[in-house]
C-alpha cells in the first residue's frame, strides 16, 4: 500500500481524538481520545518506517515502546479517575476542581 493511505488514516484518526478531546465532558472519553491521538502517532511511525527503510525495524520498535507508554498511561489515568469517582461521585471534568485556588 502507499504511504499516502497511512498518512490519511492517522489523520482521520487524530482529528477524531482531537475532537473527543476538546468536546467530551466524560473523563474516560478524554482517556479514550487521548489513546486513539497515540495510535494515530504509531500508524505514521511504522508507516514513515517502512517507507524510508523496508529493511529495518526501527519504527516498529519504536511503536512497540509508544504502546508500552500509552498503556502506563492509561493504567494511571483511570485509577486517577477511579480515585475521583470515588470522592466525587462522578467522572464530569467540569465539576473537577481539585487544583484550582
Amino acid at each position: 500500500m502507499q504511504l499516502q493511505y497511512f498518512l490519511l488514516i492517522a489523520a482521520a484518526l487524530f482529528g477524531i481524538g482531537i475532537y473527543g478531546l476538546v468536546n467530551s465532558r466524560n473523563a474516560i472519553r478524554v482517556l479514550m481520545s487521548i489513546e486513539l491521538m497515540l495510535n494515530a502517532v504509531n500508524l505514521n511511525l511504522v508507516a514513515f518506517s517502512n517507507y524510508l527503510d523496508p529493511q529495518e525495524i526501527k519504527g516498529q520498535v519504536f511503536g512497540v515502546f509508544v504502546i508500552t507508554v500509552a498503556a502506563a498511561e492509561a493504567a494511571v489515568g483511570l485509577a486517577i479517575v477511579l480515585a475521583i469517582y470515588r470522592n466525587r461521585d462522578t467522572v464530569d471534568m467540569e465539576q473537577f476542581n481539585l487544583l484550582k485556588w
